[in-house]
């Protein structure tokens, strides 16, 4: 996790929570920006989702963490940016697996459907995760 640059972003929906992955970045020393929303208030999760994966897209960021209600509409739009692979995620396995097979850049998730903890040990096995390469290199090639 040393030197990564996360881009985190949220919806009305998922606002609690992205305050406490941003708690937890602080706390491990990971270097982030927060591309909103700002307070709880009603907002589209299309712009944020978009900002996010426009800004790890470009290499500004190597990952990106979007959180709304479900994860699956930040995970629908994220995926729309060309060079993005976002995993809505709501397991541990899921986590480590779709960065060490499938390279995934972003993650999203969903605050109405897991809890604080969980959530958390996902985004801790997310980021140390790293990417296996070998055969699932061909893999994400072939989806390029």
């Amino acid at each position: 996790m040393e030197n990564l640059k996360v881009a985190i972003g949220c919806d009305h929906g998922g606002f609690h929570l992205k305050e406490k992955i941003k708690e937890y970045m602080e706390v491990h020393h990971i270097e982030h920006k927060d591309f909103g929303i700002y307070i709880k208030e009603a907002s589209d999760y299309p712009e944020v989702a978009k900002d996010v994966a426009k800004a790890v897209a470009s290499g500004e960021f190597d990952r990106g963490i979007l959180v709304c209600g479900t994860g699956l509409g930040m995970s629908i739009t994220a995926n729309k940016t060309k060079g993005i692979r976002a995993v809505s995620i709501e397991n541990t396995y899921s986590a480590r697996v779709s960065r060490a097979h499938n390279n995934s850049n972003v993650l999203c998730l969903g605050e109405r459907v897991i809890g604080d903890y969980l959530a958390l040990d996902i985004v801790d096995i997310w980021l140390k995760t790293g990417f296996e390469g070998g055969r699932h290199k061909k893999r994400i090639d072939m989806i390029e």
